[in-house]
């Protein structure tokens, strides 16, 4: 599979819209070949709602969009290594990858309750074919959690 910085570089963009509109720093793009198809940001608090986390709110996006549950042939870039949930979310989807830039191991270093499995291993062990990408981007990826943490939106689910 062939990483596009480009799409990564989207994600980081709507992180920060996310950072700046008050929620937590997380982004997702989703594409099909050269097309960017979804983008979103976390909206947990704005919405109420623990599940709106950017990639799922981008799968909901996607399969809006393209009218199908079944995402094939698309890639979610991520700010950060998606969450359980967001993993599952991907494999149900169908995507044939996921490319992130910071570790879950980060995000739960910033006080988040994440839970500590890596995609690998969530691929590993539940025998999902979807690609894991680590590392894009990495350090731009993480200085998103020192933007978030310097204006002072400290707050944590």
């Amino acid at each position: 599979m062939r990483v596009e910085r480009r799409f990564m570089r989207l994600a980081i963009q709507e992180c920060r819209k996310g950072i700046r509109a008050g929620q937590s720093p997380f982004g997702a793009v989703i594409v099909r070949g050269s097309r960017v198809v979804s983008r979103a940001h976390n909206g947990v608090w704005k919405e109420t709602d623990i599940t709106a986390h950017a990639e799922v709110r981008a799968i909901r996006r996607a399969c809006r969009k393209l009218k199908t549950i079944d995402l094939s042939g698309c890639v979610i870039y991520s700010t950060c290594e998606p969450c359980p949930m967001c993993f599952a979310a991907c494999h149900w989807a169908k995507l044939d990858a996921i490319v992130f830039g910071a570790t879950i191991a980060a995000a739960a270093r910033l006080g988040f309750s994440e839970l500590s499995l890596s995609n690998r291993e969530m691929k590993r062990e539940g025998g999902s074919p979807i690609e894991v990408v680590p590392g894009v981007l990495k350090k731009e990826t993480r200085q998103l959690f020192e933007v978030w943490e310097k204006i002072g939106k400290g707050r944590l689910y």
